[in-house]
């Protein structure tokens, strides 16, 4: 996996062959970069990365100067993975070991942005679900976004806070804006 921009642009980093893991490809990470980045000044966001696996997508948010960043994820070699990486490259990065609607059920953490990338095969009550408890909660801030990666086989766009999805090969990102 490769950082595409930022402080560490170019940085390529070496996941552990056993993680379970499925990273986000550098075509779709860049094309979603390139949408935040029209949107958002990466230096004022507090990010939330769900189901962070290796860390791709949180490494990416870090090397744009993002300053509070959280990922969570349930397996102990990813944690393991993404602090080490974090403390290598100086990030300030949380890390959670947690199931992520446990996680989220508890959460007291707000956030610009909130990324969550489940394994492709959840049904589409496992994903729904995920929105469901972040506009429940509340845990997106004023014209914060909710990102949830997933197959081009899973549509999302029922859900009320949806706004509107981009396909890039295999990979879809839905966007879902808290817009109170």
């Amino acid at each position: 996996m490769r950082i595409i921009s930022g402080t560490y642009k170019g940085k390529r980093l070496i996941a552990p062959k056993k993680l379970p893991i499925r990273p986000t490809t550098d075509m779709a990470k860049e094309a979603l970069f390139n949408i935040l980045n029209n949107n958002f000044q990466f230096s004022q966001l507090s990010v939330l990365d769900l189901f962070a696996g290796s860390g791709n997508i949180t490494y990416e948010f870090a090397s744009r100067g993002c300053k509070e960043i959280t990922a969570v994820d349930l397996n102990y070699d990813c944690v393991k993975f993404i602090k080490k990486t974090a403390q290598e490259l100086d990030f300030s990065i949380t890390t959670i070991k947690s199931d992520v609607f446990k996680f989220l059920e508890k959460a007291y953490v707000k956030a610009d942005i909130i990324f969550a990338d489940p394994p492709y095969d959840f049904d589409e009550e496992k994903f729904l679900k995920i929105p469901q408890i972040v506009f429940e909660k509340n845990l997106l801030n004023q014209n914060g976004q909710l990102i949830i990666e997933h197959s081009k086989h899973t549509d999302l766009s029922k859900y009320p806070n949806f706004k509107e999805a981009r396909r890039y090969g295999g990979s879809v990102f839905s966007f879902f804006e808290n817009t109170v």
